[in-house]
């Protein structure tokens, strides 16, 4: 009978091997073809593998087994026929609609990030105790408020499947429930969980950029009125005209830009004995997704338009959180923004993403007292930070380069001419 060997696929250049971090089938399930039949960990990203033909699967590795790329993960039987009353579809057919999650925002805190490819932030933990949910089910859970332990699994080792929690809802199954809802019940059980592999490789990369870089951060704040004001008045407009809401990530984003024309040193990076200096600026923008932090690039930007910014932003965000990041959307990179302000964060150190030589930390915005023209005023006042490798960025260097993006989003028409006021250009200073 015809075989179909399924190989481990390469996610991405550079990878040699990945981790099954679950199977979303059974041993001996009929499957179709394109249909996911695992999700797989590499130190980049968590990605879906589908099944190449329709046919009955033998399992040949286990979940959290570590697998060379191009190695023999499942075997297909092509010639086994679909089961009675199964009917042909890609997709499972659930028994009541769920309500997709919202579209994620620019979130906080990308971590370090190989030369070749950028890291993500965490993605779904696997966890491995006995009734666990799989990553699918956890995210869902996740999504609908669901606490561990709440709805009883139907895969092996009763764990709990993406379908269990489909069903629960569907039955009527109240997350806000005191049975469903989780927090401290007087237990005093402990609970392994392993790290997927990229938490391990994670935790490595960030305990090597402390240790191989002279990282350092300056601080300075900055009056959001005049962008607010901006944004205030152009809104809807832009909306209706542009496509895309105005937010605060396009501004900064133009601000870096224009800055780093002025200080290329804080968008090069070290190579070995060399400095390379970049033509071009790749943004790094953390999101969120449903797996965890993503840092897809923003190609270019130095060049982008704030509506043209915004969209891309945009795109990016709702790919990661549908989970159809490529690996390409995430390699590069030549400076990172990240924004803690989204989860309340008054003032952070951010952690630089190597090879590049500085990140730049945005927080909340809180009205405070600040002194303008001799008058103590309030304002919405936004920390900044950014931290730099002193091996490549001088001290000066970083200081000038943050206090021009704040006197670019302090004065946004000065984005428009370079970073200089409109009345230098017209007197040609």
């Amino acid at each position: 009978m015809p075989i179909l060997e399924m190989k481990v696929p390469s996610p991405g250049e550079s990878i040699s091997e990945v981790e099954i971090a679950a199977w979303l089938v059974n041993d001996g399930d009929y499957v179709e073809k394109d249909q996911p039949i695992a999700e797989v960990d590499s130190d980049k990203a968590t990605l879906e593998l589908p099944a190449e033909m329709a046919g009955v699967i033998t399992l040949k590795v286990e979940e959290g087994d570590v697998v060379p790329v191009g190695d023999v993960c499942c075997i297909i039987d092509t010639d086994a026929k679909r089961p009675a009353g199964m009917v042909k579809s890609a997709e499972p057919t659930a028994p009541a609609p769920i309500p997709a999650p919202t579209p994620p925002s620019p979130a906080v805190i990308p971590v370090a990030q190989s030369p070749a490819q950028p890291a993500v932030a965490s993605v779904s933990e696997k966890s491995y105790a006995e009734g666990s949910p799989s990553p699918a089910a956890k995210k869902m859970m996740a999504d609908k408020g669901i606490s561990s332990g709440s709805i009883t699994g139907s895969g092996r080792d009763g764990r709990v499947l993406k379908q269990d929690v489909i069903t629960a809802l569907a039955a009527g199954f109240d997350p806000s429930s005191a049975s469903a809802q989780g927090g401290w019940t007087g237990s005093r059980e402990v609970r392994s969980e392993r790290m997927s592999m990229l938490r391990r490789k994670v935790a490595e990369r960030l305990v090597g950029v402390k240790n191989e870089t002279a990282m350092l951060t300056t601080f300075n704040e900055v009056d959001m009125k005049p962008i607010m004001d901006l944004r205030a008045k152009y809104k809807i407009k832009f909306k209706e005209e542009k496509g895309v809401g105005l937010g605060f990530m396009g501004f900064f984003t133009k601000a870096v830009t224009t800055a780093l024309a002025v200080y290329p040193g804080v968008n090069a990076m070290i190579d070995g004995k060399e400095v390379q200096y970049h033509d071009y600026v790749d943004v790094c923008i953390a999101v969120s997704s449903p797996k965890g932090l993503m840092v897809p690039v923003v190609r270019n930007a130095e060049v982008m338009s704030i509506a043209e910014i915004e969209g891309e932003i945009k795109r990016l965000a709702i790919r990661a959180r549908d989970g159809v990041l490529t690996v390409d959307e995430m390699q590069g990179g030549t400076f990172t923004i990240t924004n803690g302000g989204v989860f309340g964060s008054m003032l952070s150190t951010p952690i630089i993403n190597p090879p590049q030589s500085a990140i730049l930390g945005m927080h909340n915005i809180v009205e405070r007292p600040v002194a303008k023209d001799g008058q103590v005023v309030i304002r919405p006042i936004m920390y900044v930070a950014l931290s730099y490798d002193h091996r490549i960025v001088d001290g000066k260097e970083s200081v000038s380069f943050l206090y021009l993006v704040k006197e670019l989003l302090e004065n946004p028409e000065r984005m428009l001419f370079g970073g200089k006021q409109p009345e230098e250009i017209l007197l040609g200073l």
